[in-house]
């Protein structure tokens, strides 16, 4: 416990001052530390720390999507429900086919571990996105599209993944039936969302008798890990719960305007938002840090790394397909995604901790187990440092248009 305990200090150690030498050179946060853990990996400083699927999982997923959650205003959600909604349902399901495709033509893989491949680095992720736009200090329509697809399309992907290693490990001749895969979307994905209203409902009814706010922190603190647990144990989607229980929590009692009666306390809101924002920095710092730490460490174990241009290629190929196509039908109406819009949303969709969490949960029995585990870490690593890198360039020449 003292090890691990010291190991930890010394990653956060490291992240504040990777946070202040990012700040002073006016560079992403989250692109420094992956760097600096690539580098940490490469000097083979032992920093006894390992990137694994129930840490992100259990521990960095719900501080994040939670504190995402409690700042999107429900009203401004509403008003673009209907692009979110396409992008991360239809998108996810169109940039999974199109890079799986790809995998199968481009590199002859197999159908099963293309198809797995595709799903799970389909996802744009939040955990990336939100940091990258926190960062740069985008605000308005584009943080509000970019951040609530990438949530909501967490729980789509997951889902999805679950359905393909469930068809993966059907036995030889047997297959899923269309009703049947799309029962279980329906039961996950609801699901998920109904314990996450639940658990965010409760919190709130508790809330209401009390105006401590160390108290109420507690209660949004129990929500995020309490919504998402239950849903995992109940074998539905604990993003969304977690996602669900934020949203509810949010705009019921930390986002009210003034004059109007909130479940929580003046001084419990402004408490619980600094609470969160530390809790996200922490848990950004702490896997990202650990993602170059685990890149660096595939390196040294070699494998077949022709694969990782093509399939960043095609994993940045399928978000346009995703991005201008499904925002054409919307051109004409009010809720029309402009030019510049489609651009952040294209080059925007980072992907990082969900399709790392996704791919460390495959079976070592899986074929071509490795292959995929070094194409999602070379996709994740692309996203994170060249699109983090350059993010901010775009928001520029995008602004000077």
């Amino acid at each position: 416990m003292d090890i691990a305990l010291g190991h930890t200090i010394g990653l956060l150690c490291v992240a504040i001052l990777v946070a202040i030498l990012a700040r002073r050179l006016s560079l992403p946060y989250t692109v420094g530390l992956v760097v600096t853990g690539i580098g940490l990996a490469v000097a083979r400083l032992d920093t006894g720390a390992m990137l694994t699927h129930d840490f992100i999982l259990d521990v960095i997923l719900p501080p994040l999507l939670f504190e995402a959650a409690i700042n999107i205003h429900w009203r401004s959600l509403r008003r673009d429900m209907l692009p979110v909604l396409t992008l991360s349902t239809v998108g996810v399901a169109v940039s999974a086919a199109f890079v799986a495709a790809g995998m199968i033509f481009l590199l002859s893989w197999p159908v099963t571990p293309s198809l797995v491949f595709g799903v799970l680095i389909a996802a744009t992720d939040p955990v990336a996105v939100i940091a990258l736009f926190k960062d740069i200090g985008v605000t308005g329509r584009p943080r509000l599209l970019v951040e609530s697809e990438s949530l909501f399309n967490d729980g789509v992907a997951a889902v999805l993944f679950g359905l393909m290693l469930t068809w993966a490990e059907l036995p030889q001749g047997a297959s899923l039936s269309g009703i049947m895969i799309a029962r279980t979307l329906a039961m996950v994905a609801g699901g998920g969302v109904l314990v996450g209203i639940a658990c965010g409902m409760a919190a709130i009814a508790v809330a209401w008798g009390t105006s401590d706010r160390l108290i109420e922190t507690a209660l949004t603190a129990v929500a995020a890990y309490g919504s998402f647990l239950l849903a995992e144990s109940f074998h539905v989607s604990g993003v969304l719960a977690t996602v669900a229980a934020g949203l509810l929590m949010g705009n019921l009692g930390v986002l009210v305007d003034d004059g109007k009666r909130a479940a929580l306390s003046s001084q419990g809101r402004e408490f619980v938002l600094a609470f969160w924002e530390f809790a996200a920095f922490i848990a950004n710092s702490l896997v990202f840090l650990l993602i170059g730490l685990r890149v660096a460490g595939i390196a040294f174990a070699g494998g077949d790394w022709a694969v990782v241009p093509v399939a960043i290629a095609l994993v940045v190929a399928g978000r346009a397909l995703t991005v201008y196509p499904l925002c054409l039908p919307f051109a004409w109406s009010r809720w029309a995604v402009s030019m510049k819009d489609q651009h952040i949303l294209w080059w925007g969709g980072l992907r990082g901790a969900l399709a790392l969490a996704l791919v460390l949960a495959l079976p070592v029995s899986m074929p071509f187990n490795n292959e995929i585990l070094i194409a999602t870490f070379g996709v994740v690593t692309f996203s994170v440092v060249v699109q983090g890198l350059t993010m901010p360039m775009l928001i520029k020449r995008l602004s000077a248009v």
